[in-house]
């Protein structure tokens, strides 16, 4: 591994054509910014859309720590270009972020490893039927932050949604649906993982009944539980689900992998976020910074281990 008396020049990548653009300059903001703390590192942040190789190779820095999230800068086009590049980078590699970001293709990888997770469908826009029975969730295969998520309850409310989603796609022609059996009357949990071992589950607690996207970025009033009050099995049920799931990707340094509990207390695999944000209402550093049931790593410590993965990773080959 590199010396810790050598100062690296870090390049922290930031914003990206996606929807969660805003997501992402914020979130590569706090990592520049703790980073920054770190003397050991030369911190430059680059906001960016879909950048060339050839201006990704004019970026001088000795690592990159890509921090953009949707299906250009986390599910595989980006990590094209970083494989290509050669340098050391943060997060999975193509492969791993083009199955993480198809949720229909994670879900599959799921039910081979036995975990849990509810029937879907790919959705037809010729086909005004609803292949599954009410209540269902209509929703992009390729993005996150629950951009363009409907929820249908019932026939009238389908076909709200069924025309919503045709609107949508007039402008957004690049986007597929797909169709899944929602899971209702439970609760929300997160587990994150870092270098493949589990941190310990969040429970999510909108004001609202749908975890959006402004629940999710902009709402103080969406309560977060890291180690929530649950029987010690299931915790561990969860960990492992998320810990199988990063393997089974083939995921490296960290994600996040999310799970719907029904009324009977039975987890549900919901998706895998290779890149998850940091942004101050993000989980995945929230669970890492927690000193009662986590590792008690401060945001600066989070994102130096992060740096030391991708640099060992290199020297690996990996």
């Amino acid at each position: 591994m590199t010396s810790s008396t050598h100062t690296l020049s870090i390049a922290v990548l930031g914003g990206g054509p996606d929807a969660e653009r805003e997501v992402s300059l914020n979130s590569s903001q706090t990592v520049a910014d703790a980073l920054a703390k770190n003397p050991r590192f030369r911190v430059q942040r680059h906001v960016i859309g879909a950048l060339t190789q050839r201006e990704l190779a004019g970026i001088g820095a000795d690592i990159i720590v890509p921090i953009l999230h949707g299906p250009w800068g986390e599910g595989g086009p980006l990590q094209d270009l970083l494989e290509q590049d050669g340098r050391p980078f943060v997060g999975c590699g193509s492969k791993a972020a083009r199955l993480a970001m198809d949720k229909l293709a994670s879900k599959l990888i799921a039910a081979a490893h036995r975990i849990p997770t509810a029937e879907a469908a790919a959705f037809s826009a010729i086909d005004p039927g609803c292949p599954l029975p009410f209540p269902v969730v209509m929703k992009p295969v390729h993005e996150g932050s629950s951009v363009g998520v409907h929820f249908a309850k019932d026939a009238a409310s389908w076909q709200k949604a069924h025309a919503a989603v045709l609107s949508d796609r007039k402008e957004h022609a690049h986007r597929t649906y797909m169709i899944e059996r929602a899971i209702v009357g439970g609760r929300e949990l997160t587990v994150g993982v870092l270098d493949g071992q589990p941190l310990p589950p969040i429970e999510i607690k909108p004001k609202e009944a749908f975890y959006d996207y402004h629940a999710k970025y902009h709402s103080d009033d969406t309560k977060y539980t890291v180690g929530p009050d649950l029987p010690v099995a299931l915790t561990q049920e969860v960990q492992r689900a998320a810990q199988e799931m990063f393997r089974a990707i083939g995921a490296r340094h960290l994600c996040r992998v999310d799970f719907l509990l029904d009324r009977d207390l039975r987890p549900w695999f919901l998706e895998v976020n290779t890149l998850p944000g940091f942004t101050s209402h993000s989980l995945f550093p929230m669970a890492a910074a927690d000193t009662r049931v986590g590792p008690g790593l401060d945001i600066t410590t989070l994102c130096t281990r992060l740096v030391d993965l991708a640099l060992r990773d290199a020297s690996r080959g990996r």
